[in-house]
Parts: C-alpha cells; sequence; structure tokens
C-alpha cells in the first residue's frame, strides 16, 4: 500500500524518521519557515523518544533525567516559546537570539494552559561511594577531604600535579582523556568504575572522543573556579548560566508533568499546522531512483505488518545509523556496511519503585537529589533518579518516594532478560545492599527497557568518518539526533541539529559539516 506522496499535497515532502526531539524540532522548524509538508514516522505508540514521560498509575517517569538547559539561546527560546516559566517568573529571563529580544510571559490565565508551564529547579546531584554521598562534580571540601581520608586525598593531590606537568601522550583512550583532566588517582577512584559500568567496556577500549562530548572542558581547576564564584554569589539567578560549564550548572528548567509534557506540545502544534504524525510506523527501508545519489522514497510498515511506501523530497534521519544503512535498497559501498553493522550501542532499564520512605543512615529520611549516581562496586545499579525532586507533579501521592533506578546494559543479556518481577526485587534488594531502603517499604514498581539509547564510542567507531561521509553524499539525505549521527548528544544538542538542517535547506547550503560540528568544540557555535 503506497503512502502519503508529493502530488498529493502538491508541495515537497520532508519524510522525517523518528518523533524525538530531533525529529519533531525538525518538522516544526520546516513548518514554521518552509512551505515542505513534514511527515514524521514514529516505530513508538508514544512519542518523545527516550525524552517521554511513561506514565505508571497516576505516577511519572522521565527515562534518563532531562535538564531543560542550553548555552544555546535558540533552543532557550524556542523551549520558552512554548513552555514559560511558572508564576511569571520568566519575564525576568531577556532571551536575546539573531538580534532581537523577546520577554516572556506565561498565560497561566487560560485553565488549559494551567499545567503547560516550566518549573525553575535547583540541580542537586550526589555521588554514592563508600556508603557516603560526594558532591558531584567532586569537590575539593572539607567534607570530601573527611569521606576520603588524609592518605587518599594526599596520593589525590599529587597524582593531579603529576599528570598536570606530565601528560599522557599521545591522549588516545578515555582513560587518557580522564587522567591528564584529574590525575590517576581521582581517575581510579571516581571515573574508572562508574564509566565501565554504563558503558561495558574498559576505558582504555572507548574513544577519547566520548570525553570531550560529555564532559568538555570540565576539570579541578574549573570546579575550583566555580565554587569560588559560587562563594562570591555570582550566577544564581541567571538561568541561562553562560560562563558555566554544563557539568556545573546550579539550576535547570523542567516541564511540570516531565519532558514529554514539550514533545506532545510540539507534536500537537505540528498537528495543527497540517504536519502528519504517524505512531506505530517502523521504518524498514529506503530507497533511491539514481543509485543512491539522492533518496526518494521511505519504506515502513505498521503493527500489523503491513507496509506502506512514502514519497520523499528530503529524509530526515533520527534511526540508529545501523538499522538505517541495513535499510537502504541501493548499491552501498561493503566497508560503509561493515562499519555501520558493527557500531556498538548501550540498552538501558529503568525499575519505577514506588515507597513509603527512603533510609538515610539508617533511619526513615529524605535526600534532595534530581539523581544519585552509584559508584559503589558490589551493585549494578548505575544512577537513581527521585522523581519527587524533579517535579512534585510527577508523583501521585506526596507522601510516598518515586524512584527511578537505572540499569546499562545490552540487549539480551542477563538484565535485559530478567522478567520484570524478578528485576523489581533484584533492584530492591541491591538499594537495600546499600542502605538507601528498606524492601519492606516498596509498595509497587514498574519496568521500563530502552533500545539502543546510547551510541558507543568504542569497537568500529573509530571508522565512522567514513560512514558519515558516506551519508552526506547523500544529497537530500539530513542525519540528525544522537542515533541518527552515533553522537551522544543532549537534547538540546539534538534539535540544534535538527535546526541547522532546516537552516541549510533555507538558505539552499548543501555542505553538512555544521550538523556535525555542533557540540565536538568545547562550547556552543553560538558563544563563541
Amino acid at each position: 500500500m503506497s503512502g502519503p506522496d508529493a502530488s498529493r499535497h502538491n508541495r515537497k515532502v520532508a519524510v522525517i524518521i523518528g518523533a524525538g526531539p530531533a525529529g519533531l524540532t525538525a518538522a516544526r522548524e520546516l513548518l514554521e519557515r518552509t512551505d515542505i509538508l513534514p511527515i514524521i514516522l514514529e516505530a513508538d505508540t508514544a512519542i518523545g523518544g527516550i525524552s517521554r514521560t511513561v506514565e505508571y498509575k497516576g505516577n511519572r517517569m522521565d527515562i534518563g533525567g532531562h535538564r531543560f538547559f542550553s548555552k544555546s539561546e535558540r533552543v532557550m527560546q524556542w523551549w520558552l516559546e512554548r513552555m514559560p516559566v511558572e508564576g511569571g517568573k520568566s519575564g525576568d529571563i531577556d532571551i536575546r537570539y539573531h538580534g532581537q529580544s523577546t520577554r516572556v510571559h506565561p498565560g497561566n490565565g487560560d485553565p488549559e494552559k494551567e499545567d503547560l508551564v516550566m518549573l525553575v529547579r535547583r540541580r542537586v546531584s550526589r555521588i554514592y561511594f563508600l556508603r557516603r554521598f560526594f558532591r558531584y562534580p567532586v569537590t575539593l571540601s572539607l567534607e570530601t577531604m573527611r569521606n576520603l581520608g588524609l592518605p587518599r586525598m594526599t596520593r589525590i593531590l599529587f597524582s593531579y600535579l603529576r599528570y598536570r606537568f606530565f601528560p599522557v601522550k599521545p591522549e588516545v583512550s578515555l582513560e587518557d582523556f580522564f587522567i591528564n583532566r584529574f590525575g590517576k588517582e581521582l581517575y581510579l577512584t571516581f571515573f574508572k568504575d562508574y564509566t565501565e559500568k554504563v558503558w561495558g567496556f574498559k576505558c582504555h577500549e572507548i574513544s577519547k572522543d566520548w570525553g570531550a562530548q560529555r564532559v568538555k572542558g570540565l576539570s579541578i581547576s574549573k570546579t575550583i573556579a566555580h565554587a569560588l564564584k559560587q562563594l562570591a554569589g555570582s550566577n544564581k539567578k541567571d538561568l541561562r548560566q553562560r560562563g558555566t560549564e554544563t557539568s556545573l550548572i546550579e539550576q535547570f528548567l523542567y516541564p511540570k508533568l516531565g519532558p514529554g509534557q514539550m514533545w506532545e506540545h510540539v507534536a500537537a502544534e505540528i498537528s495543527a499546522r497540517g504536519g502528519e504524525l504517524y505512531t506505530g510506523m517502523e521504518v524498514c527501508g529506503v530507497g533511491s531512483s539514481n543509485g543512491g545519489l539522492s533518496l526518494d522514497t521511505v519504506y515502513a510498515r505498521n503493527a500489523a505488518g503491513v507496509g506502506q511506501a512514502f514519497k520523499a523530497d528530503y529524509v530526515f534521519s533520527t534511526m540508529p545509523v545501523k538499522d538505517l544503512v541495513a535499510g537502504m535498497r541501493f548499491p552501498v559501498p561493503e566497508a560503509v556496511k561493515t562499519i555501520a553493522e558493527g557500531l556498538p550501542y548501550r540498552d538501558f532499564i529503568t525499575v519505577g519503585l514506588l515507597l513509603k520512605k527512603l533510609t538515610v543512615d539508617g533511619k526513615a529520611g529524605t535526600i534532595p537529589d534530581n539523581w544519585v549516581y552509584i559508584q559503589e562496586r558490589d551493585v549494578k545499579i548505575g544512577r537513581l533518579q527521585v522523581f519527587n525532586n524533579w517535579s512534585p507533579w510527577l508523583v501521585k501521592d506526596p507522601e510516598t518516594v518515586w524512584l527511578g533506578l537505572e540499569y546499562f546494559c545490552m540487549e539480551g543479556d542477563e538484565l535485559w532478560s530478567m522478567d520484570d518481577a524478578a528485576l523489581r526485587h533484584f533492584a530492591a534488594a541491591e538499594l537495600e545492599q546499600i542502605g538507601l531502603i528498606e524492601q519492606r517499604d516498596v509498595l509497587d514498581g514498574t519496568v521500563i527497557r530502552m533500545k539502543k539509547t546510547y551510541p558507543a564510542y568504542t569497537g568500529v567507531y573509530s571508522d565512522f568518518d567514513t560512514v558519515r561521509q558516506y551519508l552526506d553524499s547523500i544529497e537530500n539525505l539530513y542525519p540528525i539526533g544522537r542515533n541518527g549521527m552515533h553522537k551522544y548528544n543532549n537534547s538540546d544538542h539534538s534539535m540544534l541539529t535538527a535546526m541547522t538542517a532546516v537552516d541549510n535547506i533555507a538558505a539552499g547550503r548543501r555542505d553538512k559539516a555544521n550538523l556535525w560540528a555542533i557540540n565536538t568544540e568545547m562550547e556552543y557555535h553560538e558563544s563563541k
């Protein structure tokens, strides 16, 4: 069966694969700035990708934790135009983009939009190690020194100084990257085990590109400088926090009902403007009538297995590069197919646990954290979210504690294959083992599995440029977003890739290098 085509609409069509932040942003930008019709194909029945909000018996889950913060004023303005800050506080945010200034006012007078607001949240995240809490990023505070002890602190200091003056050269792996910035002792204490828990690979097997992508300019010297700024009282009220490393921000915006609220609203905007969105529609291939110089057809099938062919003048892809290349129905160079097939990914499980209370220091209590990095080596849990602290509206009963226990795994491994009831029990037992809950306080729970959540920077990734160059050679193909580019982007970076792709189309620009340059350097383009 054939799907919608250009002749039906008498306008050019962009088929967008995936309804996550990148895909929905691309569609919204196309409708705003061009006459191109966006048709979005989403394999899942929900929208938002990993930025969705999952509801379970009235409690809402954020898959991975999504802070709405960006150094890009364009992205900040885009968010606030759709969801102003609760209570008119956004009137204090003067956002400039392309020389224009707008002051955002909330529409709280409209009852239908009462929930369509952003909350300003204080960022609190800590490391749990040695059954103690450490501030994240780790600071040279009295608390840290007391928790680690004088002998280990002395080793950390001398190790840091040694590698500042005599760094590892050449810097090839993620291990080299961390050691050169933090010293070997601090790397072994706080970075090595957690990173390997997340990725399932040794740090010396992971490319330094991951550090450049995620840790960016963070270092001990910048952490100390940030602490001094805090003591001086600077940068506390500026939501943009332009002079602050992303890992050091003090506050962020957050949709009242979770991140999916933003993307559900954007999807409604797209539909209202005539864009088309199909859920439960899995893309299984792309076609070309000229041997791959450009694409003209996207093949998909619905949940019943019925196939549809969508004609396309442009294709925006957020699907995993591995799957996109495998689905190309035209000759593809063998080297490209081999590298794409071998690209590694890390999968993700969130176990939601509803409790009567937490246990802190052996007694009932609360913690202020949005999430906690679990550094303990005797458990598999990687991170713990406290949904109450993201937004109180994520929790049905404010007298309960709603947690998200995050596990990093591979599809088909022991964790992934464990049935839900066993996994809930396993997760609760781990939290009890490290002294944060008592299993008798667990009221309910659920399990959410997400495939290909993290594109990994190991294995054949070192040859990825071959795949990238081939994708760029397909004239009307625009890989965007995290999986679309096999690049560990935050949602704001994914949005910027979509915005930039539409910029290129509107300007008639064929070179796509500016898409790949987003977030590869230590700062955003707008702040250079």
